[in-house]
């Protein structure tokens, strides 16, 4: 089953679907796992070994739910699932935090998630002087406010992720203003940005689109420890996408 009820549009910018990992101290290796994914997870273990299959099966999930198609005949492609290989076409970012995982859809190029619990950085005015523009350091840190920082942070993290890219030499290519506007060094257009707060995460998604329209998505109720892709999901709660920018080109190239 692709989906239910309670999906969003299909012909909507972008999706973010998000899952809790099971508790159990071991998951077993489910059948549909491909060779490359097998070959993976045989390499870890403990809470890293159900991060990864969590996250296996919300990608089958994620893109069913975008692409129509059964979770079954889903599957990202080897190595860093930042696309589909069936159905193909789609384009993908995943993101994992604190047992919670992320995967974001889309039909074009250019997507980046990042998921942050809203009070994991206590020391956060140390990074801002690091790897900040001189801009952001001067109204962060006068505001001194971690819920300002984080979205700066997770905007960072999410425009990386969209461009490509590492962190080392290369947050400062997104710079975040007083107002929250954005300019970026990219000089395409159609990049734009949203956040929104579930069970005490936030989740920025940094996305392309030839529309400035909204992302959805939510919570799925799952999955079990059997990882099992045919019994229909659920929606435990849906993801509000409360805020929304879009990036303008930066002023130098």
């Amino acid at each position: 089953m692709a989906g239910t009820s309670s999906d969003c549009n299909p012909e909507t910018a972008a999706t973010v679907w998000l899952c809790r990992e099971p508790e159990a101290g071991a998951l077993s290796c489910p059948h549909w796992l491909t060779e490359y994914e097998r070959a993976t997870v045989a390499q870890f273990s403990g809470p890293r070994q159900r991060e990864y299959l969590s996250s296996r099966w919300l990608i089958r999930q994620a893109i069913g739910r975008r692409s129509q198609c059964p979770p079954r005949e889903c599957e990202p492609v080897s190595g860093r699932p930042v696309a589909s290989a069936r159905p193909d076409g789609w384009h993908l970012s995943l993101s994992h935090s604190g047992g919670l995982s992320g995967c974001a859809v889309s039909d074009q190029p250019g997507i980046g998630l990042d998921l942050e619990p809203l009070h994991r950085h206590p020391h956060w005015q140390k990074i801002v002087q690091r790897w900040f523009t001189p801009t952001e350091q001067n109204w962060l840190l006068a505001n001194d406010s971690q819920e300002d920082f984080l979205r700066v942070w997770t905007l960072k993290e999410a425009w990386l992720k969209a461009t490509g890219r590492g962190i080392a030499g290369n947050l400062q290519t997104l710079e975040v203003r007083p107002d929250f506007s954005l300019s970026g060094d990219r000089h395409d257009a159609g990049w734009q940005a949203a956040s929104g707060e579930l069970g005490g995460f936030l989740v920025t998604l940094v996305y392309r689109h030839d529309r400035q329209t909204l992302p959805c998505g939510g919570l799925l109720s799952g999955p079990d420890v059997d990882l099992d892709l045919d019994r229909p999901i659920p929606l435990d709660s849906p993801l509000r996408f409360s805020w929304h920018r879009p990036i303008a080109p930066s002023l130098t190239r």
